[in-house]
């Protein structure tokens, strides 16, 4: 195993412990869970950038980054549903976008089609990125409304790049295998 797929684990392992400061250990200022969370995205920034730099883009990285990015940003908005952070519709539509967008892929795979990330995802990522961050701290007071706010963004960014794979999944399957 490589040192970005090793990265995108690392990402994987952190989520139940971002999970825990979140939910079990909650507080109105949790600086301890943001710490996590943003060690959580250098990793994928991290693999991202090592993979590239150092030709060691794989099969598996390009499928287990986004699966590791979904599980952290799932599991936190889900977290911070259950601390009255983030409403749950929003919440919602991003999840089963994300599910979808998983289960699209994975059907790809069995085709031999990698659908990667587009840059729109990543824009979408960064929304979300910067909303949890702001959720999760809750300080200053502007934060809860500023994270909010950035979650709406996101979740219409994500409504609009889950369109954009369904679009390429379509585009790139023949649904008769």
């Amino acid at each position: 195993m490589n040192l970005p797929n090793a990265l995108s684990l690392v990402r994987i392992f952190l989520v139940p412990v971002l999970v825990v400061f979140l939910v079990a250990v909650p507080r109105p200022y949790n600086l301890t869970a943001v710490v996590v969370f943003l060690a959580a995205v250098l990793t994928d920034w991290l693999d991202g950038r090592i993979a590239r730099s150092t030709r060691q883009v794989t099969t598996l990285g390009k499928l287990l980054d986004p699966v590791a990015d979904k599980l952290l940003v799932c599991a936190s908005l889900i977290s911070l549903v259950q601390v009255g952070r983030a409403p749950a519709w929003m919440v919602v539509l991003i999840v089963c976008r994300d599910l979808a967008v998983t289960g699209l892929r994975a059907i790809a795979a069995s085709q031999a089609v990698v659908i990667q990330a587009s840059d729109f995802g990543k824009i979408t990522m960064t929304m979300e990125v910067i909303a949890i961050a702001l959720l999760i701290v809750n300080w200053p007071p502007i934060a809860l409304p500023l994270g909010q706010t950035f979650l709406l963004v996101a979740t219409m960014l994500s409504v609009a790049s889950g369109t954009i794979y369904f679009r390429k999944f379509w585009s790139n399957i023949d649904l008769d295998k």
